[in-house]
Formats: structure tokens, C-alpha cells, sequence
């Protein structure tokens, strides 16, 4: 396991334009997702360990939400060819798995991955109606036993966003498994 806090992006910054292939043969931007007040770019894979455990949290997180104006968008910028899990073939399967409610996308270039600054995969970052960076860190403090979370960090910086109130903390660690970089 990770824990990083070197960041690229801070609050207050905006994100990154994107165009990226996602698993349901479509082509997406950052613009797709302007009928949303709420973004949530999360940097995703199949094959860590953290990612699973989160993986029900975070679907279920984007069904309860999305009414609510979040909408998510997972991105994969994993080495496919040094973690075959972590393949387009393999991330079609796992989205139609488990019954993803949002977009899921490949960056087979690892751009998109450098220009949110993604250290882990999961690496949730959310953003507000002006695409501004209000919050990223952690989905909550215990990735492996749902029963004893006690901070739910990203539903709490959603709640203050969407109550018109300042997003504290707006930086956490993140923690889970490297972004896999090509050599």
C-alpha cells in the first residue's frame, strides 16, 4: 500500500480536459459530464486490492448521489501490457459485472493520469459546477472492513459542496495501490 500526498492539482484548480475511450465504445470528455454541478474523477483499475474493497462503497456512493448532481467518471491509466487485468477487455467484463453506474475509461497514454497528477489507484478526486478542485483523498478511512468506517471522507466533502459550505478538510492522503507506469 501507498500513502502519497504530493499533488499536482490543489483545491481551487481546474481539471484537466480529457477524451478518452470508455468500456462502453464511446468516446468521452470532460465536457460530457457538464450536466453535472459535481465530478467526481476517480483514478481506477481492476487488479488492486484497494480498489475492490472500495469498489461497492463507490458504485453504490455514484447511485446515491447522481440525483443529487454527481456524477462519476472512473479512469484506468494502469500499464495493461505489465498488469493484464487491467486490460480494455478485461475492464468491459468488470463494469458489466458488477453493474457500474458510470462511465469507465481507458488513458492507454497515462496523459490524462499525468495531468490530474494520479499517484493511486483509487484516487478520487471531486469538483465543483466551475470544474474547480474542491476536495481529493480518501473514499473513507477503512478500506477493508465497511462495518468500522467512521469517516466517510468523500460523501462528507460531497455534503458540504452540495450545502453551499467550504469543503474541509479539501486534501487527504490517498492510499491504495501505485498508478503502474510505463517504463
Amino acid at each position: 500500500m501507498a500513502e502519497l500526498g504530493q499533488y499536482t492539482l490543489h483545491p481551487g484548480d481546474r481539471a484537466p480536459d480529457f477524451e478518452l475511450p470508455g468500456v462502453d465504445g464511446r468516446t468521452y470528455r470532460l465536457a460530457d459530464f457538464e450536466r453535472y454541478p459535481y465530478l467526481a474523477v476517480v483514478f481506477w483499475c481492476n487488479h488492486c486490492p484497494y480498489v475492490q474493497a472500495w469498489e461497492g462503497r463507490m458504485i453504490d456512493l455514484g447511485r446515491r448521489y447522481e440525483s443529487r448532481g454527481l456524477g462519476v467518471v472512473l479512469i484506468n491509466s494502469n500499464d495493461a501490457r505489465a498488469y493484464p487485468e487491467d486490460r480494455l477487455d478485461a475492464m468491459v467484463l468488470r463494469a458489466q459485472q458488477k453493474g457500474y453506474p458510470f462511465p469507465y475509461l481507458v488513458d492507454e497514454s497515462q496523459a490524462v493520469a499525468h495531468a490530474y497528477g494520479a499517484l493511486v489507484t483509487p484516487h478520487p478526486l471531486l469538483f465543483g459546477r466551475d470544474r474547480k478542485l474542491l476536495y481529493q483523498g480518501r473514499i473513507d478511512n477503512d478500506h477493508q472492513h465497511p462495518e468500522r468506517v467512521t469517516e466517510r471522507y468523500l460523501e462528507r466533502a460531497l455534503d458540504q459542496a452540495l450545502a453551499n459550505r467550504p469543503v474541509t478538510p479539501a486534501e487527504l492522503t490517498v492510499s491504495g495501490c501505485t498508478v503502474k507506469w510505463k517504463a
